[in-house]
């Protein structure tokens, strides 16, 4: 069936949706075709709400994770608004099709105190290689930001002057970051390294790899894993999450919900909600030292 290369353009071109989100569109709707092929469904006005519970049904069954499966449904949700959109379909189907319920994740987060070890004690060498790792966790721990957007980071992003950094998230919407004192000297110390390491280079994104080319997204999750490991025993080591750990450390602080909303470039509120269960330790904490009964 046709209309899947044009909406992956539309993604791409008009929504400019990420690269992994592309990815991960046209896996599900391929493998949404092939099922409806399998069935001899060769039109997508043929396709109704059952059609899709069968599929739904068959993921589930096959092992596939209700939180997988529901972000598939989504998938074929904005694809049928799309073939709506473009009068290819007068109806999308997904909107009679309820989303398997899925148990809620709670985000992993390292302990403050053991960010504070690795950050102050931990040694990562004063080559560039080393120097440049204590930086990108360095960033990421005191912005928040994600790793497609520091391997992104270009260097004229950062005002060093005003103390403020702007980042470029999904769908290029840009927001403002503050950068301490401390980020700063981080900051600096690398770009004069890197100077003296690549005096030749005009690259234009902040962190380079040993051959003075631009980072990518595998090197830096496996910085931030290596790291990690040196502190913390928590099962995923991922630069998403010391994300977590920096909207967990902001809030357990007394930063309002929709201050870290901002920081953390999410569309909504309700994304941002899912930290606030992290707080109860902090809670805990109060409640213990407080109340006269505890």
């Amino acid at each position: 069936m046709q209309h899947i290369d044009s909406f992956i353009k539309y993604l791409k071109f008009e929504r400019r949706n990420s690269p992994h989100t592309i990815t991960a569109y046209a896996g599900d709707l391929n493998q949404f075709e092939f099922f409806l092929s399998e069935n001899e469904i060769f039109s997508w006005s043929d396709v109704n709400a059952k059609t899709i519970r069968s599929w739904v049904v068959l993921c589930l069954d096959e092992g596939i994770s209700a939180r997988s499966v529901n972000r598939k449904i989504a998938t074929v949700k904005t694809f049928f608004k799309y073939l709506i959109r473009e009068g290819i379909v007068e109806v999308n189907p997904t909107d009679l099709v309820v989303s398997p319920k899925t148990p809620k994740r709670l985000p992993v987060f390292i302990k403050e105190q053991e960010m504070d070890q690795l950050l102050d004690q931990v040694s990562f060498g004063t080559d560039f290689t080393g120097v440049r790792d204590k930086t990108i966790i360095d960033v990421l721990y005191l912005t928040g930001m994600r790793s497609s957007e520091l391997v992104n980071l270009k260097i004229q992003q950062i005002n060093f002057a005003s103390g403020v950094l702007v980042v470029v998230g999904k769908r290029n919407k840009e927001r403002i970051i503050p950068i301490t004192q401390t980020l700063k000297v981080s900051i600096s110390t690398y770009l004069e390294l890197r100077k003296d390491t690549f005096p030749d280079s005009s690259n234009m994104y902040l962190f380079l790899t040993e051959k003075g080319i631009q980072v990518y997204s595998k090197l830096v999750y496996r910085v931030v894993n290596k790291y990690l490991k040196l502190v913390s025993t928590v099962t995923k080591k991922s630069p998403h999450i010391i994300r977590h750990t920096f909207a967990t450390a902001l809030l357990n602080h007394g930063a309002e919900l929709n201050a870290i909303k901002e920081l953390l470039g999410h569309s909504s509120l309700a994304a941002t909600e899912v930290y606030t269960h992290n707080s109860f330790e902090k809670l805990n904490s109060i409640y213990k030292q407080a109340h006269p009964r505890a």
